[in-house]
């Protein structure tokens, strides 16, 4: 990997074509990102990729932004930690502001069921190739090997993910701790990634509170969207229990169904699901309630990645907390792998998915075609067979 920094404007082209194309959800944002950023570009070495995606398991918010945001911080200081954030949420904030306004204007979401189903089977062969490429990266020993295969049995059976991330991540640095006497005294540095985040999400949480008893208003909005992102681990199913907790049953802002579209429109749509809050902004406060409900809840992961970010290459250096990050790292890949398989359960219904997966195998692995080119075509392949 170059040392030399990268161009902001090189990296807001990279973020905003990822922004615009990467369907599937947070797994495939990052297997995209890994195909753009370590295979072609060489931005990254896969095990600093790594090392920046353990760190996003281990603060709230949604991890595929915040990945974009560590690395535009690494490529770029922190202009391109802006940079990189930004141009990675504002082209699916631009898009599902469209579809709200449409939903506003005519009172139902367009059909996109054709085009996803040409996409889904693309989405699981990049996940998958991102997952073949870490693992010859991450599973370095026997040992490793044996934490990321129970901590994918654990993930499959039902243990939390948080759960999952913090077994391991404690069993890579008891590995070191029995090799070093000092291990437990390293093991301060790994708190002090999380000790800002888990603060920042302790004071959000008052805050939301405070917005909880008001009446709708832009602030109210943006303090409610806030704290959702300031404490939110998990997937779209848990975003979708926090905002119904909130904006349904204790604000009344929101109905079931319209949440429910909000949260469908966040899924099929391009980049971050939590540009459900820009959908859920412009229902209740037009454009303005758009911008505020975006801008609250991705604050929160910029505010955390800038304060944890430069602490994953000190923590890489310290032995002990290297080895807590492979744990976390090799716990991270085994979800990844688990979601890719239930996933591709529901993606290949039929030959027509079967043969866009094969084809898609042959043309990034043989030919190493642009990801996002694969996602256009597989959507263009399903709005035409739909």
């Amino acid at each position: 990997m170059s040392d030399r920094q990268t161009s902001l404007s090189e990296i807001a082209r990279v973020f905003l074509r990822l922004g615009t194309t990467a369907f599937g959800g947070p797994v495939a944002h990052i297997a995209m990102m890994e195909d753009e950023v370590v295979r072609r570009r060489g931005w990254l070495t896969r095990d600093q990729f790594l090392d920046y995606l353990g760190a996003t398991n281990l603060i709230p918010g949604p991890n595929s932004t915040e990945l974009a945001i560590h690395i535009g911080h690494a490529r770029g200081g922190w202009p391109g930690l802006v940079v990189a954030g930004a141009s990675f949420i504002l082209p699916a904030t631009a898009i599902v502001g469209a579809v709200a306004w449409g939903y506003v204007r005519y009172g139902a979401l367009p059909q996109v069921a054709g085009i996803l189903y040409g996409i889904k089977p693309i989405v699981i062969v990049i996940v998958a190739s991102a997952v073949w490429g870490l693992g010859r990266s991450t599973l370095k020993t026997p040992g490793l090997a044996f934490l990321a295969g129970a901590a994918a049995v654990a993930v499959a059976a039902g243990v939390h993910e948080l759960v999952v991330l913090a077994v391991a991540g404690a069993a890579g640095a008891l590995m070191r701790v029995t090799a070093s006497s000092r291990g437990s005294l390293r093991m301060l540095a790994v708190m002090a990634t999380t000790g800002a985040s888990t603060s920042g999400a302790v004071l959000a949480a008052g805050v939301g509170a405070t917005a909880a008893i008001a009446p709708f208003g832009l602030w109210s909005l943006f303090l409610v969207c806030t704290k959702i992102g300031a404490v939110l681990f998990g997937s779209g199913y848990v975003l979708l229990a926090f905002l119904r907790a909130d904006l349904v049953e204790r604000l009344g802002w929101l109905t079931e169904q319209q949440l429910l579209d909000a949260i469908a429109v966040g899924q099929v749509t391009p980049g971050p699901v939590f540009t459900t809050a820009t959908f859920i902004g412009y229902l209740l406060g037009g454009a303005a309630g758009a911008g505020m409900a975006t801008i609250g809840i991705f604050l929160p992961a910029f505010v955390f990645v800038a304060l944890s970010g430069p602490l994953v290459p000190r923590l890489r250096r310290s032995p002990t907390a290297g080895a807590m990050l492979d744990g976390v790292n090799v716990a991270s890949l085994a979800l990844t792998l688990v979601v890719a398989v239930q996933l591709g359960r529901a993606a290949l219904p039929d030959p027509l998915t079967v043969a866009l997966a094969i084809l898609s195998v042959v043309a990034l692995v043989r030919y190493r075609v642009n990801s996002a080119w694969l996602i256009v075509t597989g959507g263009l392949v399903g709005w035409i067979a739909g």
